[in-house]
């Protein structure tokens, strides 16, 4: 990180999600905390407006796929900046997919060779 860069912002801990959430649990996060610290609910507070828009900020990225793959994939994966429990949860797919054990069974590649030849037909 260059001096002076601000550290990225973890969108999940904004979200207050868990890093492997899924699209549901994101949106209805976001539902929850947007309503919670909604500017006209608090009239006049700009700390309360600066929360509101790194909700959007993050809501943004994380429902998007795209979004949410580049910010997976380009964090700063400082390991201080995490519990060891949260940099496990966080980075369990990429292990696990590294690992050949992230591949969901139910993918084209794990059916039987007669299955896909009665597809190509």
């Amino acid at each position: 990180m260059e001096c002076g860069e601000e550290p990225q912002k973890d969108y999940y801990k904004v979200l207050e999600v868990d890093y492997d959430a899924t699209d549901d649990s994101i949106r209805l996060s976001y539902l929850r905390l947007a309503l919670k610290w909604h500017p006209d609910k608090h009239k006049g507070n700009s700390a309360v407006t600066a929360k509101f828009q790194e909700i959007n900020e993050a809501y943004k990225v994380l429902s998007d796929p795209v979004k949410r793959l580049e910010y997976d994939i380009s964090g700063s994966y400082e390991i201080n900046r995490y519990t060891l429990r949260e940099y496990l949860t966080r980075f369990k797919g990429m292990i696990l997919t590294c690992n050949g054990l992230g591949i969901n069974q139910s993918s084209i590649w794990a059916q039987e060779p007669m299955e896909l030849e009665s597809m190509d037909q």
